[in-house]
């Protein structure tokens, strides 16, 4: 299927062109919310380097796919996209896209299979309200997860593609002029997210009103988080050193990696989930033991 026709089955399925009337849930088809779990890691992209090849990887598996690319956030431990597409194209692109950052890793940072295990979730959407509201949660996670951005400040995610004039960017790598990064309106299909809000009023009220419940109810995840992760990660290195003697925590066992979440929490009230991330541990097996 050639990106034209792909457009026009999308527009059909997604129901940008059926009349809104208020109050009205439209049923829509093929779209699904992907996410990995980043309660099991430490880190998936360890640094700059690591975010820009993460975004460049999205567009060169973007075009072996028969998929449309709605929204993204690439966090410190996790991802999240909203596709559209038939099931299996979108689930082997994200399985694809967590492979080949695995290997990545492998390379760069010399840590073979460290998403061997990691979690791969999806979300059926299956109205138009539900869609507008998974789009502003992907694109809101770094600021609710503690990063120190505005959504469309965030250089790793779609947010700043949405009801823009043409060449103004927030981020200085997007605009045109780096040749270490793809744009991401390259592989983000930006104009029908607009099709699908209808105007930049009604797309800042849900980036407004959407909140964390109304997805992890449906089973997403952005964790509330007390510190950034890059400064816990930093404490937790120091900790490591100074209780177990090692700069990693990948020597340790879960009962030093249980004392270690512990300390953290002593010292920086961060909260559980954000611990067991950090930590190496499964959130619904340790959080009642933080």
């Amino acid at each position: 299927m050639d990106s034209y026709e792909r457009n026009l089955r999308a527009e059909e399925d997604l129901c940008v062109n059926v009349p809104f009337n208020k109050g009205q849930a439209l049923a829509v088809r093929n779209c699904w919310h992907f996410s990995t779990d980043g309660t099991g890691v430490d880190a998936m992209f360890y640094d700059e380097q690591d975010f820009r090849e993460g975004m460049n990887r999205i567009d060169l598996l973007y075009r072996q796919y028969d998929i449309t690319i709605l929204a993204f956030s690439l966090m410190d431990t996790h991802v999240h996209f909203i596709l559209y597409g038939a099931f299996d194209q979108c689930n082997r692109f994200m399985h694809e896209y967590v492979r080949k950052t695995s290997w990545h890793i492998s390379r760069r940072h010399l840590e073979r299979h460290k998403f061997k295990d990691v979690p791969i979730h999806h979300q059926t959407i299956d109205t138009d309200t539900y869609l507008k509201t998974a789009i502003c949660y992907v694109i809101k996670n770094a600021p609710v997860g503690g990063l120190p951005y505005n959504a469309y400040d965030y250089p790793w995610s779609s947010a700043a593609l949405y009801f823009r004039k043409a060449g103004h960017w927030t981020s200085p790598i997007w605009n045109g002029k780096s040749d270490k990064i793809v744009f991401p309106g390259e592989y983000v299909n930006y104009l029908l997210v607009e099709k699908i809000f209808r105007t930049h009023k009604s797309f800042h009220y849900f980036m407004c009103i959407t909140k964390e419940k109304d997805v992890d109810e449906r089973g997403g995840a952005i964790s509330r988080l007390s510190l950034p992760l890059q400064e816990l990660r930093q404490h937790k290195t120091e900790a490591c050193k100074e209780l177990f003697g090692v700069k990693s925590i990948q020597t340790l066992n879960t009962t030093q990696r249980l004392h270690l979440a512990k300390v953290l929490k002593s010292r920086y009230n961060s909260s559980s989930k954000q611990l067991a991330r950090i930590c190496g541990l499964r959130y619904e097996e340790v959080k009642d033991r933080i």
